[in-house]
């Protein structure tokens, strides 16, 4: 950080049985029916089964079943260059507060409810950036779904949301130090997100499908660790890049460097930030985490904060791309704006090097934002 003040960012860092039934936009393209808070109603419980097409709160039948789903289905398959991200969709508590918290006391705080999910977040950025069809599978519970659909749609994705019946929407709670580069503090509660599972997966989701992305943060409970496999089989099948966010250092430490590579074989650009990725090698410089992991799959792009971008093939680096000078607000989803921005890029026919430019300047953006999102689309 400058004398002045100023910061860079390429973004570094980001976050039952019955089966599910389904209503919003969805990947056809019908007209969402949302709520205009994360407490609006969005469905009933109840065992479901799936229902593309819908529009607004889930409907469900029977007794007993989890789940339910909001989000039409895919249309038929086309040729097309859409992005389809997996992952995470959470409500966000943002707390900026400045120096250290009073322990047992009160501490001062601006504090805001958004739209949150590093896969949610990623899929908004992409679209931000430029991708044209960028479409979301998700798990929220019935407490928010109306308006997490609602807040996806106005930032131009199409998502097709899984309704919970009997967990709640993930929520993370964000503490923002506003005196320390504005970086940021997660407490977490996954709720629903990680319940995403197998059954949850079609491989029709793939229709017109040029890349997919997967939110690392799938990996870190064993129903969406069941569906990330589901989803990587479906897309080697039909030849569909795939690439993978960990997404977040704490939880990858529980997982286990050696169980996620395991798990991420064969995906086709791996998106880590700086202390993932020396966390998935021991190594702790960067540049030597990069060529590492890129002797493991084709591309390897490091996200590293103010610093910029690690660009590494065949093991070694092959670029070093500079940050965007920004004055950071919340640093909350930097790294899923990289992302999302890297994603779109590819998808226009940027190479790597160029798509982490464009990272670092979606990054930026996002920085200077409270919450992980960009602003909604008009």
């Amino acid at each position: 950080m400058s004398a002045a003040g100023r910061s860079a960012a390429s973004g570094a860092g980001g976050r039952g049985s019955g089966r599910p039934e389904a209503t919003g936009t969805g990947f056809a393209g019908a007209e969402a029916t949302s709520a205009a808070s994360p407490g609006a109603e969005a469905g009933g419980t109840g065992s479901a089964r799936a229902e593309t097409g819908g529009t607004g709160a889930a409907k469900t039948e029977g007794d007993g079943a989890p789940a339910a789903a909001v989000g039409a289905g895919i249309g038929g398959r086309a040729q097309g260059r859409a992005l389809l991200v997996v992952g995470d969709v959470i409500t966000d508590v943002v707390a900026r507060h400045r120096g250290p918290l009073a322990a047992g006391t009160d501490t001062a705080a601006s504090i805001r409810t958004v739209p949150g999910g590093a896969g949610a977040n990623v899929a908004c950025w992409a679209a931000h950036q430029g991708a044209a069809d960028v479409r979301l599978l998700g798990r929220v519970g019935a407490d928010a779904a109306a308006w997490h659909e609602r807040e996806l749609v106005a930032r131009g994705v199409r998502p097709r949301l899984v309704v919970d019946a009997e967990v709640p929407t993930g929520t993370v709670i964000c503490m923002v130090d506003e005196s320390a580069a504005a970086e940021r503090t997660f407490l977490t509660d996954s709720g629903a997100s990680l319940r995403l599972d197998a059954a949850d997966w079609s491989d029709g989701l793939l229709d017109g499908v040029a890349r997919m992305h997967l939110s690392g943060y799938l990996l870190f409970s064993e129903p969406s660790r069941a569906l990330v496999a589901v989803a990587l089989r479906a897309a080697r099948a039909r030849g569909v890049p795939v690439s993978v966010d960990p997404a977040s250092a704490g939880f990858l430490g529980v997982l286990g460097p050696a169980r996620f590579l395991s798990l991420v074989d064969g995906v086709d650009v791996l998106l880590p930030s700086r202390d993932e990725a020396c966390l998935l090698t021991g190594l702790g410089d960067a540049s030597d985490a990069a060529a590492e992991l890129s002797l493991r799959g084709p591309l390897v792009v490091i996200k590293q904060g103010c610093v910029g971008a690690l660009v590494a093939r065949a093991g070694k680096v092959t670029a070093r791309v500079p940050a965007v000078p920004a004055a950071p607000v919340d640093t909350t989803g930097a790294g899923d704006a990289f992302t999302g921005g890297f994603l779109a890029a590819l998808l226009a026919g940027a190479g790597p090097e160029d798509a982490a430019a464009q990272g670092c300047r979606a990054g930026a953006l996002a920085v200077e934002r409270v919450g992980g999102r960009p602003p909604a689309s008009g």
